[in-house]
Order: structure tokens, then sequence, then C-alpha cells
């Protein structure tokens, strides 16, 4: 038996995974299980015995797709897809986000830093700064920096991407509000 490497209340206390009676319902829902290396109720359970190391190392985590089923299914109503954010957050923290993970990481960090600084989503910024961070500089990555180009002018023809995005006014209450969650100071 391992030894627990991270108090669960520490870590997930706001969670409550110890709600968690482990009926399934969660796992049986979700629409990527089968991809999953540990289910979203054993990825719960291992958060339950503070063994935080074990699921934060795990391929499962990175292949949730934050669709929520698993936390509208729990009986108990445990935050499941929580859980699992949680989870891939601390995965980043400790290094250990596995390195099929580095587009879907690259992506999050895009999506933040760009409503960070503008206090809304710029889509153009985020597509450009997503590609350069995403791509792995190998020539067999090459087609990733264009993949997604056709998608563009369609979109703006439908009113859906544009080219200057806006800022908030306030952006001060912007960094305040990630000051507050990401525990910046």
């Amino acid at each position: 038996m391992e030894t627990k490497d991270h108090t669960a209340d520490a870590v997930f206390g706001h969670l409550r995974v110890d709600d968690c009676y482990q009926c399934g319902k969660c796992t049986a829902g979700c629409p990527v299980a089968e991809e999953m290396d540990l289910m979203p109720n054993q990825v719960v359970y291992l958060a339950q015995l503070g063994q935080i190391g074990r699921a934060v190392a795990c391929g499962g985590i990175w292949e949730c797709v934050s669709c929520q089923t698993c936390s509208a299914r729990c009986p108990k109503s445990v935050d499941i897809a929580g859980v699992m954010d949680a989870m891939r957050q601390q995965s980043v923290q400790e290094g250990k986000a596995s390195p099929l993970a580095h587009r879907t990481v690259a992506f999050q960090k895009a999506f933040l830093n760009n409503v960070r600084r503008n206090g809304r989503l710029n889509e153009m910024e985020l597509v450009g700064q997503f590609k350069i961070t995403g791509f792995a500089y190998s020539l067999a990555d090459v087609p990733f920096l264009f993949k997604d180009a056709m998608l563009g002018p369609r979109m703006m023809v439908r009113g859906k991407l544009h080219l200057r995005g806006e800022k908030v006014r306030d952006r001060a209450l912007v960094r305040r509000i990630f000051e507050r969650c990401m525990g910046e100071k």
C-alpha cells in the first residue's frame, strides 16, 4: 500500500472527495472512460487515499473532456470534473504532465494568459500564442501550424472570429480575480 503523499483535504478539500462512496456512476457515464488508464472513480479514490502523486501521473486526467457528465451523475454531488481539473493543475505544477498533454497544457496556458491580459478572449491572439507554444519544433509537427488555417476565413464571414479583440474596462478587477484564484500576489 502506498503512503499518502498529500492530504486529500489540503488539495481537494473544497471538492468533498470524501463524500464519494465509489458507486461508479461517474465512470459509467463518462464518454471517454474507455480511453483512460485510470477511470474517474479511481482518480477520486486515489484523492481520498491521499495518493495524489499516482493520480497526477496518470494519463486519464488528460483524456477528460470536462463535459461534467460525471459530476451531474454523482448521487453525492461530488464535483468529479473539478477533481480531474485540480489533478491536471497539480500535474502541471509538479512537472508530471504527460508529454502527450503538451498541447493541452499549452492551450490552457495560452487561454488563461489571454483572459488575464484582456479580461476576455481575443481569438486571434489565442490562436497565435497556442500555435507557437504548441509547436514541438520538428518537421513532423509543421502541419500543426497550418491545420486550422482554412477555418479562419469561413469563421470571419460568419462573424465568429474577430481580427481585433477588445479589452474589458476594469482589468484591475480581472487581475484581482486571477490573484485570488491562482494564489498570486
